[in-house]
């Protein structure tokens, strides 16, 4: 079986912080809606990267046409 090499193992300030902090029992609900606020936050994070990419690159609806459509 083939071994994955990860070089990130250390847990940094924040998720250290997280682990603490939700070291309780939690129902599948309360999982859930966390899951979904930390979905969310990340959505928007992206959504914001994308759009000023775009604008940086000047992309246009035709130019995502193209890429979609291209076949090669």
């Amino acid at each position: 079986m083939a071994t994955i090499s990860n070089p990130h193992t250390e847990l940094n300030a924040l998720q250290i912080s997280l682990l603490r902090m939700f070291n309780r029992p939690m129902s599948e609900r309360d999982v859930l809606e966390l899951k979904n606020v930390l979905v969310k936050h990340y959505d928007k994070l992206l959504k914001k990267e994308v759009t000023r990419i775009v604008e940086k690159k000047g992309y246009t609806q035709d130019d995502f046409d193209n890429m979609l459509n291209d076949e090669s």
